[in-house]
């Protein structure tokens, strides 16, 4: 939903930007990135770090992104950072970005990267009173405006107020591989294992996946076979799996095609979610979703392991939650299941797991790109699983 005309670094600098909200509410800056017009869902990151990684993230999809960190870009832009293969958010805000980008590793600048991709951002705003304002009023459509696509206010506002909601959006397809692709197992040399002899065989189905996700089970001897969002459970089995993995992604998920799940759940197979992958099992096991205030975007949110009691720094990007009780296990089709796993900032359901059959999720992101290595043992719990289940 971006057009854009690229121009100088120079040029775009000077030029005039608007950010516009749906509910009318204005900030004037300077482009950043493209200079054209983007709409999306305006969200925030609380995240300090690891920008190219939220940039990539596919579960930011038709998100404008707004960094609450004043300064951003300092590191640059490298190529070993992305998640996938380009850049999905919608549009970035930023408040003061980096003239001059300062790290060996660093390959170009932020805003050339942001340029080269036609990703429409802008600069020079108060991030903190938008911030506060969607904490307010909650997440809404916004434009962001520059260039020959100026215009009056209202004639902006009018744009943005037809754009198409998050609410009842089917976006995993859109950012989904269309073809199956394998990820080696890494052997303790730290070379890849040979297709076909690894210790396990895991099938992850892609709704929008990070590439540090199953480069996280490769470190554990799995050999990850990354299926399409519209695999059939026959796709799924085809690989012969030891275990099934609902991977992050964008859109509601109450547009889902929960067929697949419920297959993997029949046939007992071991079973790990994170992200829309736990909104998905939620509703697989018959728990309802709805749409958060403003989400959770960061990689600093606190989240208690109620089979432990430990409580974890953890990495976010969700704007839908699972609602299921906090206070009971539940009757589910596939047996009992509990919440395993709550924000402690609000007592929302991060986690679920089955007592009855190995299947269990989390509604952040252990694969800590960007974040901290807290949930890191999440994966090591699937292991577990698909080891218990051959045993």
């Amino acid at each position: 939903m971006t057009t854009s005309t690229r121009g100088s670094a120079l040029r775009q600098k000077a030029s005039p930007a608007v950010l516009v909200l749906e509910d009318g509410r204005t900030f004037r800056g300077r482009a950043y990135g493209a200079v054209g017009e983007t709409f999306g869902e305006a969200v925030f990151n609380t995240g300090m770090t690891g920008y190219q990684e939220t940039l990539t993230d596919p579960s930011y999809h038709r998100q404008v992104v707004v960094m609450t960190a004043p300064h951003v870009g300092n590191t640059g832009v490298n190529d070993e950072d992305d998640e996938s293969k380009r850049i999905w958010v919608a549009g970035f805000v930023v408040r003061d970005p980096a003239r001059i980008p300062s790290n060996w590793r660093s390959r170009r600048s932020l805003d050339e990267q942001l340029a080269a991709q036609g990703i429409v951002g802008i600069s020079g705003i108060d991030t903190r009173a938008l911030t506060r304002h969607l904490r307010e009023r909650g997440a809404m459509r916004v434009g962001i405006f520059s260039g020959d696509a100026l215009a009056d206010d209202a004639g902006l506002l009018a744009r943005v107020q037809q754009a198409p909601e998050m609410k009842g959006a089917d976006l995993s397809a859109e950012v989904a591989t269309t073809e199956a692709y394998v990820v080696p197992a890494i052997g303790p040399d730290g070379e890849a294992v040979p297709v076909g002899t690894a210790k396990f065989t895991v099938a992850a189905l892609d709704l929008g996946i990070k590439g540090m996700t199953p480069h996280r089970m490769a470190e554990r001897g799995i050999e990850v076979h990354v299926l399409p969002a519209t695999a059939t459970a026959d796709d799924v089995y085809a690989v012969n799996p030891d275990g099934v993995f609902l991977s992050n992604g964008p859109g509601d998920p109450a547009t889902a095609d929960l067929t697949v799940i419920k297959a993997v759940l029949e046939r007992r197979t071991p079973l790990f979610g994170i992200c829309f992958g736990n909104q998905l099992l939620g509703r697989a096991l018959g728990f309802g979703t709805y749409k958060l205030k403003y989400g959770h975007r960061g990689i600093n949110q606190p989240v208690q392991d109620r089979t432990t009691g430990k409580v974890e720094v953890t990495a976010h990007n969700h704007g839908f939650a699972v609602e299921a009780p906090l206070d009971k296990v539940s009757d589910t089709p596939y047996g009992r299941a509990e919440v395993s796993h709550v924000c402690l900032n609000d007592n929302v359901v991060e986690g679920l797991q089955l007592l009855d059959q190995p299947a269990f999720s989390v509604q952040y992101h252990p694969e800590a790109a960007a974040g901290p290595h807290d949930a890191a043992y999440l994966f090591d719990r699937f292991v577990s699983l698909m080891e218990a289940e051959r045993a």
